[in-house]
């Protein structure tokens, strides 16, 4: 059984080429893509996903890229686009995520983030506030957590409300979203807002300036 590609992704995307981050061949979007993955198919790690993959589909999608999905190995808006389903979740600090995420890509950010407790592991969690990812946010890269668990509990109000909290232009919300229905779409548009943006980039560079400068410092 494979689940429908999102009407939604097709209407912004089609005609466009980007990157998925941990793609799956039962939940894929149908689109001009490159699959990035942290992993290869034959780590250890991944042999429940693509277990599932096959259980569900009975393929495995092909890794194309292998990088750590906030840490991409693509040259500043060389893409059109970055996709993914149930992943943000994964990241310890999602805005320095989507912050690599606006680096890489010119036109979109699409996102679909799991509902508060579609995992059996999240039920009963509190959401996760926005003052806790900006404390993440601001920690040194070296001691932010790098596991596979989810570090996140959202709304798609709460999820909109820290991406503008953080200078992103959210311009469409799927809520639940049309693809599997377990989860809500968010749409970062990047260019909505230029001036916006410019300022962003600025910050984002300054920032990494910084941590640099200290990275220097401790040696």
């Amino acid at each position: 059984m494979k689940f429908p590609e999102s009407e939604l992704a097709h209407q912004l995307l089609d005609g466009l080429v980007g990157i998925e981050l941990g793609g799956a061949a039962h939940n894929a979007f149908g689109l001009e893509t490159w699959n990035v993955d942290r992993l290869t198919p034959d780590d250890p790690q991944t042999a429940m996903y693509v277990a599932s993959q096959i259980e569900m589909c009975g393929e495995v999608m092909r890794i194309d890229v292998v990088s750590f999905g906030d840490r991409l190995p693509f040259a500043d808006k060389s893409l059109d686009f970055v996709v993914n389903s149930h992943v943000v979740e994964h990241f310890y600090d999602p805005m320095s995520a989507i912050d690599e995420w606006a680096r890489v890509a010119r036109r979109y950010i699409f996102i679909i983030c799991p509902q508060r407790d579609a995992a059996a592991t999240d039920v009963g969690l509190p959401l996760t506030p926005l003052a806790e990812h900006r404390s993440r946010y601001a920690e040194p890269i070296e001691t932010k957590i790098a596991t596979d668990w989810h570090h996140s509990r959202w709304t798609a109000q709460s999820f909109h409300a820290m991406c503008e909290a953080f200078g992103y232009d959210v311009t469409h919300i799927e809520d639940p979203d049309a693809k599997v229905g377990n989860g809500f779409t968010i749409v970062i548009d990047l260019q909505a807002n230029p001036a916006r943006m410019a300022a962003r980039r600025y910050r984002r560079k300054a920032r990494s300036a910084v941590t640099l400068a200290k990275q220097r410092i401790r040696r």
